[in-house]
């Protein structure tokens, strides 16, 4: 896990947005851009941010391509918060 790319996945709102969109399901980029008032593009720069980041997938059914969370990079993030957490919890002890 790239902590640097995931961290600045995160950062942006309409990143975020489409990471909620995506609890419910699968959805195609257009799917996606129906939710925003951005261009098509833009959606697309998001979600390659998001891939890059291993937030989500993206498979390809027919002609679409399906973007899906990867809940296993949040279980890692929590792991590491959870870990962090306790380090500083014992040095205080």
């Amino acid at each position: 896990m790239a902590i640097n790319e995931l961290f600045k996945a995160l950062s942006d709102e309409n990143r975020r947005k489409i990471l909620d969109l995506l609890r419910n399901g699968d959805l195609t980029a257009g799917e996606i851009a129906n939710h925003f008032e951005m261009s098509k593009a833009g959606v697309s720069q998001h979600l390659s941010v998001l891939k890059n980041a291993d937030l989500v997938y993206a498979k390809k059914r027919g002609q679409y391509v399906y973007y899906s969370l990867n809940s296993t990079v949040f279980q890692e993030v929590l792991k590491w918060i959870i870990q962090f957490h306790t380090d500083k919890k014992e040095e205080n002890e």
